[in-house]
């Protein structure tokens, strides 16, 4: 793809988003159910994992628990574990997939640089808004690298702000919205499949599925 800062001008035209913005206004962490229906209804993902945006490592979490090599990063490390880097200033290639819930203000950029530093043939599996579908200023990435699958949530979820699940919705721990899973295979070129989670069934799964480990305790 050349230069990943050429390539995202010509995509989106530069962020001004700060790293103090990022930190404090894009930290949604991702609800570990999302993580397990993804990997139920899609687990072709090779076992090296690079997480470049894991906040506290919800979901890293579970990738570890389901035997996956977790690289976790961020730009500032809000628990152990973690790789202290801005991932849209490295350059270095990664011999595996990409799974993320990217700062959505900054998630064009994160998705077409994360397809800058795979082989191809590798995937990146990105947790956005369904609305992400919607901007003219994604229109370029869709058509040059249309996503592969999109797992669309039947019923919405939350993102914590901060990692605060267990604080209200809204302004302090953020509101459940549409979400998807959008899945890019580097070299893609078709057009995407859809596909549904988190209905009835998949709840009734996630229910069986914590009853079970619990009772393990």
């Amino acid at each position: 793809m050349g230069n990943n800062k050429k390539t995202i001008g010509l995509l989106l035209g530069a962020s001004n988003h700060t790293d103090a913005v990022r930190q404090t206004e894009d930290f949604y962490a991702t609800d570990p159910k999302a993580v397990e229906l993804l990997l139920k209804h899609y687990n072709e993902f090779q076992k090296d994992i690079w997480e470049p945006s894991c906040g506290m490592k919800h979901m890293a979490n579970v990738l570890e628990e389901h035997g996956f090599n977790v690289r976790c990063s961020d730009i500032i490390g809000r628990v152990d574990g973690i790789e202290i880097q801005d991932f849209l200033n490295t350059n270095e290639k990664w011999n595996g997939d990409i799974i993320m819930n990217p700062p959505y203000s900054l998630a064009t950029e994160f998705v077409t640089h994360a397809l800058s530093l795979i082989n191809d043939g590798s995937k990146i599996a990105a947790f956005l808004k369904v609305q992400f579908l919607e901007s003219q200023s994604r229109e370029n990435l869709f058509k040059e690298y249309p996503p592969k699958y999109m797992y669309v949530s039947v019923n919405r979820m939350r993102c914590a702000k901060n990692g605060d699940f267990e604080g209200k919705q809204g302004e302090n721990g953020g509101s459940a919205l549409c979400f998807c899973w959008y899945i890019w295979e580097k070299g893609y070129k078709g057009e995407p499949t859809i596909k549904w989670f988190n209905g009835k069934e998949d709840n009734e799964w996630y229910k069986n599925l914590k009853y079970n480990e619990n009772k393990l305790f």
